[in-house]
């Protein structure tokens, strides 16, 4: 599909229990659900957005507490908490069902919300992300980077690792991130992104995915230093029924990088067509 021209996407705050969120909504039609990466704002949606929203999709983008424009809450919320908190966001736009995509942590959040939450779920898709804890696990030299949100705050810091951090196109090519600086716009807290790793911390799918119910879609790159393949091929294997899509040459941001192909696989699948 080629490029076009897409109206801007309205921004709200929804207050939830504890929680103040800032929540994106574009497009019109069947309503997909997103989650961000580990201390990432709802902003970097927006290449992926411009060409989904063609598809007739209208997509749903929240800065979850300590992302983005979302202030931490204290205690920090556990995956159960997020998910619930995503329920009331849903309610408040007055949504009973949709499609949820989650990438790398937003992943783990995607996965908890279809496990707790399958009644509103229609399809699952996971991109570059793993089932927790007992993942097959990076590089120690790659999860350094991961420990601090020290790549939100200093450009030339992102610029120097980001290709041995998310490996694919951004090795290839470091350039495809120049209009993703607006991840240092809005970059997380200290204790906003210690609140994320702590909602994980611990955390695993493993003992309950063979249980779910929801077609899924596992999509994943094969050049990924964050998310090392073989946990796209345990996802694939425990979930009945899931697809294994890979992106060849593909790194852990392959959704940003190749927004349109990306849109492509995963409108087909949300529709039911062959991939």
């Amino acid at each position: 599909m080629e490029e076009q021209v897409v109206p801007p996407a309205t921004v709200r705050r929804v207050r939830i229990g504890r929680a103040d969120v800032r929540v994106s909504v574009r497009g019109e039609g069947s309503p997909l659900l997103l989650f961000m990466g580990i201390g990432a704002s709802l902003d970097m949606w927006q290449r992926f957005e411009e060409a989904m929203v063609p598809h007739g999709r209208q997509l749903i983008a929240v800065d979850l507490p300590g992302a983005g424009s979302s202030p931490a809450v204290l205690p920090p919320m556990r995956l159960r908490a997020l998910v619930r908190l995503a329920e009331g966001v849903l309610d408040h736009l007055g949504h009973d069902q949709v499609d949820v995509l989650g990438i790398s942590f937003g992943g783990a959040v995607a996965q908890a919300f279809a496990h707790h939450a399958p009644h509103r779920t229609r399809r699952l898709v996971l991109c570059a992300t793993c089932p927790g804890v007992l993942m097959v696990p990076a590089k120690p030299s790659v999860l350094v980077h991961l420990m601090t949100p020290l790549r939100y705050w200093k450009a030339d810091y992102a610029r120097r690792i980001i290709g041995d951090l998310y490996g694919g196109r951004s090795r290839r090519d470091p350039s495809v991130h120049d209009d993703l600086e607006i991840r240092f716009e809005r970059p997380p807290t200290a204790i906003g992104y210690l609140g994320q790793l702590y909602a994980v911390w611990g955390w695993s799918s493993l003992p309950w995915l063979w249980r779910l119910r929801v077609p899924t879609l596992v999509m994943a790159g094969d050049d990924d230093p964050i998310i090392p393949m073989a946990n796209a091929k345990v996802l694939a294997g425990l979930i009945p029924g899931a697809r294994l899509h890979v992106v060849e040459g593909g790194g852990h941001l392959f959704v940003l990088e190749e927004p349109f192909e990306s849109a492509r696989v995963i409108d087909d699948f949300l529709a039911g067509r062959a991939i």
